[in-house]
């Protein structure tokens, strides 16, 4: 992992708008990503998170404002530095027909390859390597056709592990996926924190964000609502203001972090109103 200075952040956009021709998805954004965070974006669909994620790895370029990697304004950078500073896993990446997974986590170590420089033992070991911290090995000379989901997510994770970037972007990287699947894609994700990583993840699981993430993110409406610790953020009053939902928040019984029950609608028989919010502080003191 290379490319740190002593900021606090790893990655900033100041000012930052956004969008597609047409269309101004994002405007003024300012946003902090903490260097060793596990930051979590979350908010109802087309409201800016995947957007703000292309921004910060630079597939959009802003309109106004910019992005700062580690420090540097990343618009002023090569496209390969970059890449050996940060890492990107789309929503829906497009797999090569009928590519095998060693072939395919090879592609990840592009951003060191050159005229001069072509793929050698060294990058042969960190496949390896990359794939063994997803518990993919053993698939190395499958088709990536020919894998689960759960197994192809991992798969691509090594991907960017092969990048060895300090920076992680995952868009959805749960998406499709049964709930055994997406907490063992989380545990992963947890993982490369621990071991130093910065990560950045957009997910709509509410409870796994709060269960897994240090820093959590609310956008609406291509704007951010709330940013903070889990505690601060998952709240009824701003899943009501960002997703319209009425619910309660409560202390998850394993974790402690917020636990979020929406509300039974009133046609179904429930109230109108969530039962009372008790606080994680109060729950821990009866406990």
């Amino acid at each position: 992992m290379t490319g740190t200075d002593a900021s606090p952040d790893a990655l900033e956009a100041r000012g930052v708008s956004l969008g597609y021709p047409r269309r101004e998805v994002i405007e003024g954004l300012d946003l902090r990503i903490r260097r060793d965070s596990f930051t979590v974006l979350i908010g109802p669909n087309a409201c800016g998170k995947s957007t703000a994620l292309k921004g910060l790895a630079r597939l959009i370029d802003p309109s106004r404002g910019s992005i700062v990697l580690n420090g540097h304004d990343i618009a002023h950078r090569r496209t390969r530095d970059v890449a050996r500073e940060l890492a990107l896993l789309p929503q829906s990446p497009i797999t090569p027909p009928s590519v095998t997974v060693g072939d395919l986590v090879a592609r990840g170590r592009a951003p060191y390859q050159s005229l001069l420089r072509q793929y050698s033992r060294d990058d042969e070991r960190i496949v390896r390597e990359s794939l063994a911290t997803t518990g993919t090995l053993d698939l190395i000379d499958r088709t990536v056709d020919e894998l689960s989901g759960g197994q192809r997510q991992r798969v691509w994770i090594s991907v960017v592990l092969a990048q060895q970037t300090g920076v992680l972007l995952l868009d959805e990287p749960t998406t499709y996926l049964d709930l055994a699947h997406q907490i063992e894609v989380l545990d992963l994700c947890a993982r490369l924190h621990a071991e130093g990583r910065t990560l950045v993840v957009v997910l709509h699981d509410l409870t796994l964000a709060a269960r897994y993430a240090t820093d959590i993110v609310a956008f609406k409406a291509g704007r951010v609502v709330a940013q903070g610790a889990p505690a601060e953020v998952i709240t009824a009053a701003t899943v009501r203001e960002v997703f319209g939902v009425e619910c309660a928040v409560i202390a998850d019984p394993h974790t402690g972090t917020p636990l979020v029950v929406p509300a039974r609608p009133p046609h179904l028989g429930g109230e109108t109103q969530p039962p009372a919010e008790p606080t994680h502080r109060e729950d821990r003191s009866r406990s």
